[in-house]
C-alpha cells in the first residue's frame, strides 16, 4: 500500500488516518465532503492530503477506505468508479455486511478489488476530534468475503491493511457477521438505551444518584441517534429477533422475581452466576 484514499473524516476515518500519517511509506488522502470539515482535518494535519474533491482523492489510489454511513456508500461509489485504478482495493467500516456487500459488489465487479471489513472499535464519541492512532490496537476487523465473489488478492491485501493498523483479523460471511453483530454490538446499544429511557419514564429524579455501574452499563447510549438509528434499521430483521430474545429472557426473570420462591431463586442465581462467569472469560474483541 502507498497510496490510500480515506473517504469520511469521522472517527473511523480519522483515526486510520492518524495511524497511517505516522508511516513513511504511505500518503493518506482524505476527502470530507463539506468545507468546514475539510478546514477542520487540514488544521489537525492528519493526512498528506484533505480535499473536498473525490477524482484528486482516490484517482491513482490503490487503496480506497469507505468511511461514510452505510446508506451512503452505493452513491459514493457510483461517484469514484471512473476514479478508480481497476487494481485498486476497496473496503469499508460499516457495521452492517450483508446490504454492504449486495449493493457494492455488482457495482465494483471487474471494477475493482472489494471485499467488506468491519472494525470492531468505536466510541460512544463522533468526529475527527475523538479520532486515535491507536484506536485499533488489539480490535479484531472483520472481513466478509463472498464464496466465489471475493478474490484471494482482496482478502490478502484488506488482512495486511488491519493489521498494519494493529488489528486481529477474523473472517465470517456477511450475513452470520450481520447476526452475531445484532448480538454484540447493536442489541447492546438499544439495551443501554432502553435502560436509560426506562429510568427517564419511571423516576428522573434517580439520574442524580447514579454510580459507575449504571454509568458503565449506558456509556454506549450516548452514541450518535441518527447513526444508530441507520445502523439499527440496516439489520432490522437480526436486530429485531435478538431484541426478542431478550425481551424472553428479562420476562423469564420478570415472573421468577415475582414468584419469590426457592425455585426461582435457584433459577436467578444459575442466570447469574452464568453471566458472571460468559463476563468473566471474555478477551479483547471477539471470544
Amino acid at each position: 500500500m502507498k497510496h490510500i484514499a480515506i473517504l469520511g473524516p469521522g472517527l473511523l476515518g480519522g483515526s486510520v488516518a492518524l495511524a497511517l500519517r505516522e508511516k513513511e511509506d504511505v500518503e493518506v488522502r482524505l476527502w470530507a465532503r463539506r468545507a468546514d470539515a475539510v478546514e477542520q482535518v487540514r488544521a489537525l494535519a492528519v493526512a498528506h492530503v484533505v480535499t473536498p474533491c473525490l477524482t484528486e482523492a482516490v484517482a491513482g489510489a490503490d487503496t480506497v477506505l469507505l468511511c461514510v454511513p452505510v446508506g451512503a456508500m452505493e452513491g459514493l461509489v457510483r461517484q469514484i468508479l471512473p476514479d478508480l485504478d481497476p487494481d485498486a482495493l476497496v473496503t469499508d467500516v460499516g457495521s452492517v455486511k450483508e446490504l454492504v456487500c449486495r449493493t457494492l459488489t455488482p457495482l465494483l465487479q471487474g471494477r475493482a478489488q472489494f471485499i467488506g471489513s468491519h472494525p470492531m472499535a468505536g466510541s460512544e464519541k463522533a468526529g475527527i476530534g475523538a479520532a486515535r492512532a491507536d484506536l485499533f490496537n488489539e480490535a479484531v476487523c472483520i472481513l466478509t468475503p463472498e464464496s466465489g465473489v471475493t478474490s484471494p488478492v482482496a482478502i490478502e491485501r484488506a488482512t495486511a491493511l488491519w493489521e498494519r493498523l494493529g488489528c486481529r483479523v477474523r473472517s465470517l460471511e456477511p450475513v452470520l457477521h450481520d447476526q452475531i453483530c445484532a448480538l454484540i454490538s447493536h442489541l447492546p446499544h438499544l439495551s443501554a438505551a432502553a435502560l436509560v429511557n426506562t429510568v427517564d419514564a419511571v423516576c428522573p429524579e434517580a439520574f442524580g444518584f447514579c454510580g459507575t455501574g449504571f454509568r458503565d452499563s449506558t456509556r454506549i447510549a450516548a452514541g450518535l441517534p441518527a447513526m444508530w438509528t441507520e445502523i439499527l434499521l440496516s439489520n432490522r430483521h437480526a436486530v429485531a429477533e435478538s431484541l426478542r430474545r431478550l425481551i424472553s429472557i428479562l420476562d423469564k426473570s420478570a415472573r421468577q422475581l415475582e414468584s419469590g420462591d426457592a425455585e426461582a431463586a435457584v433459577g436467578i442465581h444459575e442466570f447469574l452466576e452464568t453471566a458472571k462467569s460468559r463476563r468473566e472469560s471474555l478477551q479483547s474483541g471477539l471470544s
